[in-house]
């Protein structure tokens, strides 16, 4: 198996992230300090940062995670510490090593999954894949038609310098509107927002491609249902677990 792929199924890190601290040496198999592309076999050791963290065969006994959170405002979504706030997976403190899939930002609320499943982060990160994440958004102004057609259309961000894709967009009241969105640029509704004169007072995401945030108190969270489970890997086209 590829050291990334070890590292993403025994839940320390995504793929990606994997493939940073390979490239940094912070990995070792078996003593030694290891390239991008290096393979375990089942007897091999492997330590992270100095710390033994498994053997190649530790895979097969990872018991597949897969939480749903509503998460509060203030947290953030790195697993080290940012500006002295408290990250995701301290504050849901499961013993097993989890991490989110994608990001929510600080100040904003609602629905973010948390697993250690590398197959299932590498593919919702994967924007081109447009796969569905819906937001319920209050604004600092009062909402029109017009507001509601340029946010759909797309809207050229100057500071990322590039448009973002057509999207559905639904007036809710006066000040409230929903989004769906199949890409994940920085911040993206807050700056579209305010390259419309508007300014985000509150966003809580409700929805990422089949999983809903319904009924799932704020700050609690969730095992997600077999079935649940099986159609969301089934829109990502994940036929296996690792």
């Amino acid at each position: 198996m590829r050291l990334n792929k070890f590292l993403a199924s025994i839940g320390v890190c995504s793929r990606r992230e994997a493939d940073k601290a390979i490239e940094a040496g912070r990995v070792m198999i078996n003593g030694q300090v290891v390239e991008l592309g290096a393979t375990v076999g089942d007897e091999d050791l492997v330590s992270f940062d100095g710390r033994y963290i498994g053997m190649g065969k530790d895979v097969e006994k990872i018991k597949p995670i897969i939480i749903a959170f509503n998460k509060p405002e203030g947290l953030v979504c790195t697993t080290s510490d940012n500006d002295g706030a408290m990250n995701v997976v301290d504050y849901i403190g499961m013993k097993e090593r989890i991490y989110p899939v994608g990001r929510l930002d600080k100040d904003s609320s609602g629905l973010l999954l948390l697993t250690n499943q590398g197959s299932l982060t590498n593919s919702l990160l994967r924007a081109a894949n447009y796969h569905e994440k819906e937001y319920i958004v209050k604004v600092n102004k009062d909402i029109d038609d017009a507001f509601i057609n340029k946010m759909a259309n797309g809207i050229y961000l100057y500071e990322l310098k590039t448009k973002t894709r057509k999207c559905k967009v639904k007036k809710l009241n006066k000040n409230t509107f929903s989004i769906v969105l199949t890409q994940g640029l920085n911040r993206q509704i807050r700056r579209m927002c305010l390259a419309c004169g508007m300014k985000v007072q509150k966003l809580n995401r409700v929805r990422i491609v089949n999983i809903k945030l319904d009924g799932l108190a704020l700050g609690d969270y969730r095992n997600l249902s077999d079935e649940e489970v099986k159609k969301l890997y089934k829109e990502l086209g994940i036929r296996d677990n690792g």
